[in-house]
């Protein structure tokens, strides 16, 4: 998937992967990380979430990256933060107190340059790829957080029934990305009434992967 499907998207605001309240499964189930006050999340292909805000105040640190430049700017508007910014390579740094953002490619961001994190939320970026870009991106992931606890929510469903993203990812696939480097757990699977899946059988799975 090009960069210009992603943008087209965010300038038309075709952007129903954008929830209008903090993720449900994040304020039921985060705390199984066990993180401690200041600890820093790393949330990739962040947008403009609205779980960054309930998570700076629960005390912790934020770290995202995001392709769409509007997006984190509409972020910081909505967290009434002025950002400073830094560019760094092809990524730009949008930073404040307890929040650091990098636009451009996640491929392009680094170890040395993301820092050290405690912790993954993943809601929106797994489930955005294509399959052969996953393993890509989930071999990427490990490497620049030093494979990082994570908190994983994600869609399964066949995938011939609809046309993603979201993309179905399968507990066995969920298995292949990590096993070797996580303990996994599913806390919960949900099945999803309407919507885009109404017509289809659809689960929301919530994994906890811990080393």
């Amino acid at each position: 998937m090009q960069a210009d499907y992603w943008h087209n998207l965010w300038e038309t605001n075709e952007i129903g992967f954008h929830q209008g309240d903090t993720n449900p499964f994040l304020l039921e189930f985060f705390s199984q990380l066990k993180l401690k006050s200041n600890s820093r999340v790393f949330i990739p292909l962040c947008g403009k979430t609205l779980d960054i805000s309930w998570m700076l105040k629960e005390g912790y640190r934020v770290v995202g990256v995001e392709l769409n430049e509007s997006a984190v700017k509409e972020l910081f508007r909505t967290l009434s933060v002025e950002p400073k910014l830094k560019e760094i390579g092809s990524l730009t740094l949008y930073s404040a107190k307890d929040i650091d953002i990098f636009v451009g490619d996640i491929f392009n961001l680094n170890k040395e340059i993301l820092g050290s994190v405690d912790a993954i939320y993943d809601r929106a970026a797994l489930v955005a790829l294509p399959k052969e870009m996953r393993i890509e991106y989930t071999s990427h992931l490990m490497d620049i957080t030093s494979s990082a606890p994570q908190f994983l929510i994600n869609f399964e469903y066949e995938q011939r029934l609809k046309e993603g993203p979201p993309f179905s990812i399968s507990k066995t696939e969920v298995q292949n990305h990590y096993s070797k480097f996580y303990d996994i757990k599913l806390l919960k699977s949900f099945k999803i009434e309407g919507g885009g899946f109404a017509k289809i059988n659809a689960y929301e799975n919530i994994w906890l992967l811990s080393s």
